[in-house]
């Protein structure tokens, strides 16, 4: 298992759950700015690199990969735990680049497997959309959930949204919990208006669930609904923790109780470990 710098914490613990040793690979730039790359230690038939194919990843990942064929292994797997590039899955606007799909050819030609975490399918059914490799989606789903149990009292779930609905549907049915799903209107990326609930809440503590947060503002706008409705202060929960503004304060400016993120994106706000299902989804790769 190969870890790329910054992913060292999710390789040992995939390494630790899966026994396989963990490589930390020598990336470094030259002065002109080219990546270094080099791994220093033996490699079996299967190579697996650990770490998020970002915009600024993806050539450490596909570096990696080439290195660790050049050095016998006949498959290289990913891990990324938060899967980038599947927002632009269609042409709004002429002239638009539909990038979820170049980069899943990207990705499909330099690794032979990937495994994620609940990866933003929004007009796409699967992954098989846009990859040609085989994939497999891990679901933090029960993370949540065993959370959600052990720290909210009486929990309501909401979903800001019907895209969020497969989320919060899965973690209600893990923990036996109510829930409900409000309809958003976006009008911009910071620019969202959510539909007042119905106060079926009565008696619980909202959790608003949603998988990518980035400018928040679709949590926002549901906590501030939630609360000018009479809940509870909501407790807020994000599969991936984006965070492209300064979300916290905004939230609890809002009324909400507080936010907790997975640990798919390192944040201070990490409390869900999804080390658990990642090894699962690996394990059916490595079989």
């Amino acid at each position: 298992m190969i870890a790329v710098p910054g992913s060292e914490d999710h390789a040992r613990r995939l390494g630790g759950r899966l026994g396989v040793r963990v490589l930390a690979p020598e990336i470094r730039q030259f002065p002109d700015g080219e990546l270094y790359v080099r791994i220093d230690g033996e490699l079996g038939d299967d190579a697996v690199i650990v770490g998020n194919a970002s915009s600024d990843n993806f050539l450490r990942i596909a570096f990696l990969a080439g290195t660790a064929r050049d050095l016998g292994a006949t498959r290289v797997g990913l891990v990324t735990p938060y899967l980038a590039y599947m927002r632009q899955d269609s042409r709004f606007k002429p002239g638009e680049g539909v990038t979820a799909s170049y980069f899943g050819r990207l990705l499909s030609s330099t690794v032979d497997w990937l495994v994620t975490v609940d990866p933003h399918l929004h007009r796409l059914d699967s992954l098989a959309g846009v990859y040609t490799i085989p994939t497999t989606i891990a679901r933090a789903a029960p993370a949540i959930a065993t959370w959600v149990t052990a720290s909210v009292e009486h929990p309501v779930l909401i979903g800001p949204d019907a895209e969020s609905v497969q989320w919060v549907q899965a973690v209600a049915e893990h923990c036996g919990a109510p829930f409900l799903i409000l309809e958003k209107t976006r009008r911009g990326d910071r620019d969202v208006s959510i539909t007042s609930p119905d106060g079926a809440w009565n008696g619980h503590t909202p959790v608003v669930i949603d998988d990518i947060v980035s400018t928040g503002q679709t949590m926002i706008e549901a906590t501030r609904q939630l609360r000018a409705a009479g809940s509870a202060a909501p407790m807020c929960v994000g599969i991936h923790a984006v965070f492209a503004d300064a979300l916290h304060e905004a939230l609890i400016g809002a009324g909400a109780r507080g936010i907790v993120t997975c640990n798919t994106i390192p944040h201070a706000t990490n409390q869900i470990c999804i080390a658990d299902p990642l090894a699962d989804a690996v394990r059916q790769h490595l079989a």
